[in-house]
């Protein structure tokens, strides 16, 4: 029989950790995990399961990638902990030094920002802590404490916007440091999803009705942007201004519809297999590689599932006896 070598000319590279930046095509094996992967194209956007969280959870704050997450807080238990994903599976990470629920979050798995939220009893904190991939230090207080807020950015160039109670458009900038007044929104609400970064940032969704509006932000002020097709609020989100993906929300029932943004408007994209809301989302990387984790169905969720956008490339492993 031929061997891979012999059909391809190449041999399979041996790895403790999946590459970073795979071509299509390529193949390795991973001797941490012990399986074969290979990286292809999708035909069309999709979304997939990944490895279920260790504690479920519902209104908790993301951070990071699909293939280097993290997730931190949860509804009722004001839990401290933190967990981090790599691509197939949850551990447990450092632990907030304020646990709490309705937070936001943004930055990547060793930069990330955690800030805002809500503890027992009936307490809106203004917060504002830092991971280093290791650990959870203190950083510059919000202005506002609030809850059900949204955040973008990154741990020294982040936004924070919206939240309650009471309902507010109110948005702050941090710098690393401390945070500032950035413009407000135009429509004030909660329980709304944002991403991109400070001076190119989304607001969508949101509990004011009608739950359909979008904004983008410049830096200095939000205007408005296409509605979502669906309005809802308890939704999640990642990717750029321009190029962004709402998925899950609703209340009292969790939704499934994904969409897609393109700086203009939004269209329907492929729908998520468990429908939830107050779930958390990898909001660091591309919408086209994004991941949804955690959440409410019938009870806290420790659902993962990992979405690829159309054309885009994904780490397959290769399966079969």
């Amino acid at each position: 029989m031929s061997t891979y070598y012999q059909i391809f000319g190449g041999k399979i590279n041996v790895v403790t950790s999946d590459p970073s930046d795979p071509i299509e095509g390529q193949v390795w094996y991973n001797t941490t995990s012990e399986v074969l992967k290979y990286r292809a194209a999708t035909a069309a956007g999709a979304w997939a399961a990944g490895g279920n969280l260790g504690t479920a959870r519902f209104r908790a704050a993301g951070a990071g990638t699909q293939t280097a997450g993290l997730v931190f807080g949860n509804y009722p238990s004001d839990t401290t902990a933190t967990e981090e994903y790599d691509g197939t599976s949850w551990t447990s990470g450092g632990s907030l030094g304020t646990g709490r629920s309705y937070l936001a979050g943004c930055g990547t798995q060793t930069s990330a920002l955690g800030f805002g939220g809500y503890f027992s009893p009936n307490t809106r904190t203004t917060a504002t802590e830092e991971y280093d991939g290791t650990s959870w230090t203190s950083g510059g207080s919000l202005g506002t404490g609030r809850s059900a807020l949204a955040g973008a950015g990154t741990q020294t160039s982040a936004l924070g916007f919206g939240g309650a109670p009471p309902t507010t458009g109110a948005t702050e900038e941090y710098d690393g440091t401390s945070w500032t007044s950035g413009g407000s929104l135009a429509t004030a609400r909660a329980y709304l999803a944002g991403c991109g970064t400070q001076t190119s940032a989304l607001a969508f969704g949101g509990g004011a009705a009608p739950r359909n509006y979008t904004e983008e932000y410049d830096g200095t002020s939000w205007t408005s942007g296409g509605n979502l097709n669906t309005g809802r609020e308890n939704v999640a989100g990642a990717g750029t201004q321009t190029l962004a993906l709402a998925f899950g929300g609703g209340y009292p029932t969790g939704l499934t519809a994904t969409e897609a943004y393109n700086g203009t408007s939004w269209t329907n994209d492929t729908s998520m297999t468990t429908g939830r809301y107050g779930l958390a989302g990898a909001n660091a990387g591309p919408s086209s590689l994004t991941a949804a984790f955690g959440g409410f169905t019938t009870a806290n969720s420790t659902a993962t599932e990992e979405f690829t956008g159309a054309g885009d490339p994904v780490t397959r492993t290769v399966t079969g006896s």
